[in-house]
Parts: C-alpha cells; sequence; structure tokens
C-alpha cells in the first residue's frame, strides 16, 4: 500500500456544450457559486468554469469545459458516471420540490449506504445526485437568490466510477492510492479517503454495458487532494515506480496538477490544495471576470474574440446584500 493517502476529492472536471446555459444551471438553479471564469490552458478558445463554494476550497468544486459543438456523449464503463453533492438531511424534500418546480426531472429518492440520494441530470445530460449527508458541517455557499443556508448544497460528497471489472480499479485505489475499502452492495463497492471527513468518498460499480463515450454530459475527469507540492511530488514517483504513467507537474495557475489513468480508462488527477482561487482576485469578485495565466495574457484579445459572451447572475455573500462596486 502506498505511503501518501488523497485528503479526499479535489475537483470533478465535466464537458458541457453551451456555457451561457451551463451558468445558469449551476448558479440560479443548484446555487453554486461561480468561483473562476477563465479558459481551458490547453485549449484557450474555450472557457473553463469552475462551481463551487465561497472560495471554491477543494472538495466542492465542479468545474466544466463548455464546447458548443460537442456531440453528446454516453454513460457506459470506463468513466465517472455520477457526481454526488452533499446536502443537509432535511433538505433533500426541499430539493426535490425545487427542480420540479424548475422543470428538471428527477428520479424518486433511493436509498445507498444508509444515505437517500436524489439523482436527476443536468441540462447536457451530466448525472448529478444530491446526497442527504449527516455530520457534513460545511456551509455550502448561500449567495443564490432563494436558496437559504439550510438548504445550500455542501460540496462534493462521492463520484461514481463505472468499471467492466471491479477488481483492478479498486485494487490500484487500495494499493496505489490508499483508499480504504468499505461497505460493498451488489456490484458496487464504496472506497473511502481521509477518515470520515466529507468528500472523501469513491464507489466504483461493476457494469457490463458498452463501454462510455466521453463527449458532451459526461466527466472529463476526476481530482483527488494533495496538500501540498512535496506530497504531490512524491505521489508521482510512486505512481512511476508502480509502471504508470503520469505527467509531469503541470501548473494550472490555481493548483498544480499530474494527470494518469485507472486501469478501467477513468483519467485521474492529482491536485494541490494551494495557491487557490484568490491568487488573482479578491474573494468577493470571484467569478466575475475572465482570468489568464501570465502565460496567455498577451493573447487575451485573441482569446476573448474566440470566446462567446457569458452573462454572470449577480453573486452576493448574501442575497440581500449586494457587493459593493
Amino acid at each position: 500500500m502506498s505511503s501518501i493517502a488523497p485528503h479526499g476529492l479535489h475537483h470533478v472536471t465535466a464537458i458541457a456544450t453551451d456555457p451561457q446555459r451551463n451558468v445558469d444551471f449551476y448558479t440560479t438553479v443548484l446555487g453554486l457559486r461561480l468561483v473562476k471564469q477563465t479558459v481551458n490552458f490547453d485549449r484557450p478558445d474555450t472557457y473553463h468554469l469552475y462551481y463551487g463554494d465561497e472560495s471554491g476550497r477543494p472538495a466542492t468544486l465542479l468545474t466544466f469545459f463548455p464546447w458548443p459543438e460537442v456531440p453528446a456523449g454516453e454513460q457506459g464503463t470506463g468513466l465517472a458516471t455520477a457526481t454526488a453533492f452533499s446536502i443537509p438531511p432535511e433538505a433533500l424534500g426541499w430539493w426535490q420540490q425545487r427542480l420540479t418546480g424548475l422543470g428538471v426531472a428527477t428520479e424518486a429518492p433511493v436509498d445507498r449506504s444508509a444515505e437517500a440520494v436524489l439523482t436527476f441530470r443536468d441540462p447536457d445530460g451530466l448525472v448529478i445526485e444530491l446526497v442527504a449527508a449527516d455530520g457534513d458541517a460545511r456551509s455550502g455557499w448561500d449567495g443564490a437568490a432563494g436558496i437559504g443556508a439550510d438548504q445550500a448544497i455542501r460540496g462534493l460528497h462521492a463520484i461514481t466510477m463505472s468499471e467492466q471489472q471491479l477488481e483492478p480499479t479498486a485494487d490500484l485505489l487500495t494499493g496505489m492510492l490508499g483508499m480504504r475499502l468499505g461497505t460493498e452492495d451488489g456490484d458496487r463497492v464504496r472506497l473511502t479517503m481521509h477518515g470520515d471527513s466529507p468528500g472523501t468518498v469513491v464507489d466504483v460499480a461493476a457494469a457490463m454495458d458498452l463501454p462510455g463515450r466521453q463527449a458532451g454530459g459526461t466527466v472529463h475527469h476526476v481530482a483527488f487532494r494533495a496538500p501540498d507540492g512535496e506530497t504531490q511530488a512524491r505521489w508521482r514517483q510512486e505512481l512511476l515506480d508502480a509502471g504508470l504513467e503520469v505527467t509531469e507537474i503541470i501548473d494550472r495557475q490555481y493548483f498544480t496538477s499530474i494527470y494518469f489513468r485507472e486501469p478501467g480508462g477513468v483519467l485521474l488527477e492529482i491536485a494541490t490544495d494551494a495557491p487557490g482561487f484568490t491568487i488573482d482576485e479578491p474573494l468577493l469578485e470571484l467569478g466575475r471576470s475572465l482570468k489568464l495565466p501570465p502565460w496567455l495574457e498577451p493573447t487575451r484579445d485573441q482569446i476573448r474574440t474566440a470566446l462567446p459572451p457569458l452573462a454572470v447572475p449577480p453573486q452576493s455573500p448574501h442575497p440581500t446584500d449586494p457587493l459593493p462596486d
């Protein structure tokens, strides 16, 4: 087993189509804060949009690459097929009513590992789950109109990875990544990280369906937390020593990253907690304007021209208190 264990989920990145529709759904329907409006550093002709809690702390983040011309993807093996957020247990019925009232179709809540789970899809078909999770003391983001502190999404709870075979993926996660084997429920096994902290669950589900097709409405990659760069570098070396193909450490402005694939094909990332999203704009102004890393700043005009206009709904620490000009 690895001497290093992840501190939990860092973020999940998915593929969308229309960036404006994406912003509208995640900020006004789900009430997440748009904490960073930037671009895909590898393909700067598309946005990279980050949603999370007030400051975009690790384990609260869902991010998107919106490619307007991308075809619809297909859920299946070799993909992360569900992203789960934590909500207060007493808010589950409230969320079901809210989503239904806003025209979002929901499935009937089900019980999974002694937790009630509400499942629905975003406008591109991405599978989202709201989990009534006890013991999550995170405050979430209560700056969206109509969503109070008692209902606000707390942050990431779990991700589900669908695989043709459970064992190779589970072996990597427990052996190389130091996760702990939890409950088993038929064709699904639960793995946990870093004790019982929020945002530390990975469900691996066996599925004999056709392989998934990564495109619109699917997860691009899943990132785990490294507390610092030194730990990230040690982890990279252990993965390399085990024979995995791992990228160099890449500067993502708000964290550094390494990437590799698990045996079933899901792209995984290990990202550092620091420096975070206030490195280039104040906390109260997060997500308001397009931010670029220094190496892309000289081409800002060309990048801006290639991007569609994006209107960001007003976001405030408290819905009745507008931000100062």
